[in-house]
């Protein structure tokens, strides 16, 4: 799933918004920010457009966390 963010500002007042897409349309995601940035530059109030995706056949939990006691990866090599 892909989710577009933006603010709209009017007359000093700010409103977060949101857009979801599905993982499959990726190009209108991107041409919908496009679209964004353009009112942008026109002068319209929109500002801090972006996107994160997360990907539902993930294998793991998203976000950091202590590795499993069976881990044993090391970035020298011995």
């Amino acid at each position: 799933m892909y989710m577009v963010y933006w603010t709209e500002v009017d007359d000093g007042s700010a409103e977060a918004k949101s857009r979801d897409f599905p993982s499959t349309d990726m190009s209108a995601a991107m041409q919908f920010m496009e679209a964004l940035r353009k009112r942008q530059r026109e002068g319209e109030g929109v500002c801090f457009v972006t996107m994160c995706a997360e990907n539902p056949d993930s294998v793991g939990h998203p976000g950091v966390a202590d590795p499993s006691p069976d881990y044993n990866w090391k970035k020298r090599r011995r």
